[in-house]
């Protein structure tokens, strides 16, 4: 296809952009590697100093090895010894020196001069910023109770900072990026196995890859993983995605599925797994809980039926389950990230971990793997106790199984705009950007023009750092010191990293910790952040003596530990102390203890169900503006079928009107017949309304302007595949 042609042309620009020489690299044109360690050492200039660091990119965190140049950073690469990575580095890793040295950085504190989203700002220094920070904290508590302020932290090994934070100024309302992203996915795991497991793809025979798109959404080590396990081993990929990706292209199948009707096709292979007995009966008896209710349960769910809900004929589903059953226990149903795609999606994620389990592959070479203990301890504290804060969360109730450390975004949104149960007026944001990431954008603009004062710590002027009062410049994780953080990954590892700042810190940036520290010290909180972060990885490795050494020397430290065979004679973290494939809990609420389809609503007509998805250079709506990154994809264009486009008279690469219920953006069209004729895709995190992002600033559509904004019944995950759209082509005026 040209889309391919296109990769191969910005790969080639990529590597003499950052002056690479050889890659590791998937084919299919998405790049996977930096330099192989034998030409790191080869190309290492003398004068160099290197230090090791962990990405930050995107939530991998893999391992790298950072060459200084008097004081400045001029290359990064893998860090050889770092095995969840399996000794590579990406395109997002590469490009974390552009990040560092982007001239878009925020440089010192910025105070709101004008209207909100006016873009009118006043330097202001830091001691005015922090003192301003504290006193209207402290008058939204008192106005409205420490409840009155909201707190939203990204993936990033400060982030349990802000958390603890809003545990002792006394704030309940927490919400994290994953609930935008993988919490029913996370829930529906949790609530089969007792846990959430890792994919051991690397041993497996058979693949089944529902949505997941492992070849462009790298995840660290399963994308190199399972290429390894394809061309090295012969396991088989089956890919059911609307639309074709990477991923489907290098699959040994892959199958258009309507969108919405996974757990359609899940229920049907269950039926053939349970009807055909082509289980392990031994291992379930012994290990699961409910068999017979989930038999008499899916006997309604045939593959006839199936097939007719999801457009894959009916013998495929039949063929897929016997060819899964036949590999097990070294077969599994792809357990990984994921966004929330309906209002169903625990439960259609609860039939995947279901049909799992029917495979016995929990605990087991090629199958699902549990957490190992990688040996960090924790760093406990007491909080105090506020009298007159409201008894819980202002999106409490709204979800019965809703995490509360990590909350719902949208339904504490909701609650804010309604002012529902209580006022909720102040708001701390850190290395997050619902602006771009939250679907139904108005309403986060909505919900920021009702705050008193919201303060903002990134390291670029986010578009929600643009709609803030106070705008605090962050220092990129190659300036910082992080504590340590515990690593999972497949059989790849158990271990844990730090970050070291390999270079001082640029401008007048300062880490979210100092800031928290001294905010809290103004607050009388002080008590609670009385220690440095070395005297804080001081406690983390009470136990573990050998790890700062090993960190010194590799970069990464490995606590040793079994990898299969963990709950040998271990009780799941469930009721019944089994894996549930009908949920007693579940029962005892009132849901669904075993999945149950619900059709999804038919496209009308004339429009088109939008999908969300990722590629290998992009972490959803935070690296887009990199210099880099942005010349290997400038813009997003959305994905339509040359059938559609026909009737609607739209040719390739036209300028098209994209409207939803919720909002309207413009881009160009890209035709391809890698998409359903019923479904259009483009890319997250365009669209910028903050001119502070010079090259996505108005470049492109916002699909966060778009989506409409439902939740998933059980989670309050955000349901990011249930917008139509029409699609219109603009005549120049």
């Amino acid at each position: 296809m040209s889309e391919g042609r296109e990769l191969k042309l910005s790969r080639r620009s990529f590597f003499k952009a950052t002056g690479l020489a050889a890659a590791a690299s998937l084919s299919g044109g998405t790049v996977l590697g930096g330099l192989a360690p034998q030409a790191c050492a080869a190309v290492a200039a003398p004068e160099w100093e290197s230090h090791f660091s962990a990405c930050d990119m995107c939530f991998n965190k893999c391992g790298l090895v950072a060459r200084v140049q008097q004081g400045r950073v001029v290359k990064l690469d893998p860090n050889p010894k770092f095995s969840k990575s399996r000794g590579m580095l990406c395109a997002r890793g590469n490009a974390g020196v552009a990040q560092l040295y982007d001239p878009d950085r925020l440089k010192y504190p910025l105070l709101r001069a004008g209207k909100r989203g006016e873009g009118k700002w006043k330097r202001i220094p830091w001691d005015e910023a922090l003192a301003m920070t504290a006193e209207k904290m402290q008058e939204i508590r008192t106005k409205y109770t420490p409840c009155g302020y909201l707190f939203s932290a990204g993936a990033d090994m400060q982030s349990a900072f802000v958390s603890r934070f809003a545990e002792v100024f006394g704030s309940f309302n927490v919400t994290s990026h994953e609930s935008l992203c993988l919490i029913s996915n996370n829930r529906a795991y949790l609530d089969t196995f007792g846990e959430v497991p890792f994919a051991d793809v690397i041993n497996s025979k058979y693949v089944l890859m529902v949505g997941a798109n492992r070849f462009e959404a790298l995840v660290t080590p399963d994308s190199m993983d399972l290429m390894t396990a394809m061309r090295e081993k012969g396991c088989k990929l089956v890919v059911l995605d609307p639309r074709y990706t990477k991923t489907a292209a290098l699959a040994d199948e892959w199958h258009p599925i309507r969108p919405g009707t996974d757990m359609a096709f899940m229920l049907a292979v269950i039926n053939v797994i349970i009807s055909e007995k082509l289980y392990d009966a031994e291992w379930m008896a012994e290990k699961t809980f409910g068999l017979d209710q989930l038999a008499g349960h899916v006997s309604q769910y045939t593959p006839a039926w199936a097939a007719a809900e999801c457009g894959i004929p009916a013998d495929d589903i039949v063929r897929i389950a016997r060819e899964m059953a036949a590999a097990a226990p070294q077969s599994m149903i792809y357990p990984g990230r994921r966004t929330s795609d309906y209002e169903d999606s625990t439960q259609i994620r609860r039939s995947f971990a279901i049909a799992n389990a029917l495979l016995a592959n929990w605990d087991r070479p090629g199958g699902l793997l549990a957490a190992r203990a990688v040996g960090l301890k924790g760093v406990p504290y007491d909080p105090p106790w506020y009298d007159d804060n409201p008894p819980d969360r202002v999106d409490a109730g709204l979800a019965p199984m809703m995490f509360e450390h990590e909350g719902s975004f949208v339904l504490t949104r909701d609650a804010v705009l309604k002012g529902e149960p209580y006022p909720l007026k102040g708001w701390f944001v850190y290395k997050t950007n619902p602006m771009a990431t939250a679907p139904n954008r108005a309403k986060t603009i909505a919900m920021a023009e009702q705050m008193d004062f919201s303060v903002v710590v990134d390291i670029a002027m986010t578009d929600t750092a643009y709609m803030a009062d106070l705008v605090l410049p962050a220092p990129s994780y190659l300036e910082r010191l992080d504590p340590a953080s515990g690593l999972q990954g497949s059989s790849a590892c158990a271990c844990v990293v730090v970050r070291d700042p390999v270079v001082n810190a640029l401008y007048e940036s300062r880490p979210v910790f100092d800031i928290l520290k001294d905010v809290a010290g103004r607050l009388d909180l002080g008590e609670y952040f009385d220690f440095t972060i070395e005297e804080y990885r001081t406690r983390q490795f009470a136990e573990l003596p050998d790890a700062m050494e090993a960190l010194r020397r590799d970069g990464v430290y490995y606590n040793p530990s079994k990898v299969y065979g963990l709950y040998e004679g271990k009780a799941h973290k469930t009721l019944s102390q089994k894996i549930e494939l009908f949920n007693q809990r579940y029962a005892d609420m009132g849901l669904d203890p075993m999945p149950v389809y619900t059709a999804p609503a038919k496209v009308p007509n004339n429009q088109f169900r939008l999908v969300v998805g990722r590629n290998a250079y992009f972490t959803h709506g935070s690296t887009q503006n990199n210099a880099l990154l942005h010349e290997l994809m400038p813009e997003n264009t959305l994905w339509l079928h040359p059938d559609a486009a026909k009737a609607l008279g739209i040719a390739d690469g036209e300028l098209v009107e994209v409207a939803s219920s919720v909002g309207r953006g413009e881009l160009k069209a890209s035709l391809t017949k890698g998409i359903r004729t019923d479904t259009v895709y483009m890319l997250t995190g365009f669209g910028a309304i903050s001119p502070g992002l010079t090259r996505i600033h108005n470049v492109g559509a916002s699909i966060s302007a778009l989506l409409d904004d439902k939740v998933d019944a059980i989670s309050g995950n955000a349901a990011l595949h249930t917008t139509f759209v029409t699609v219109t082509r603009k005549v120049a005026s």
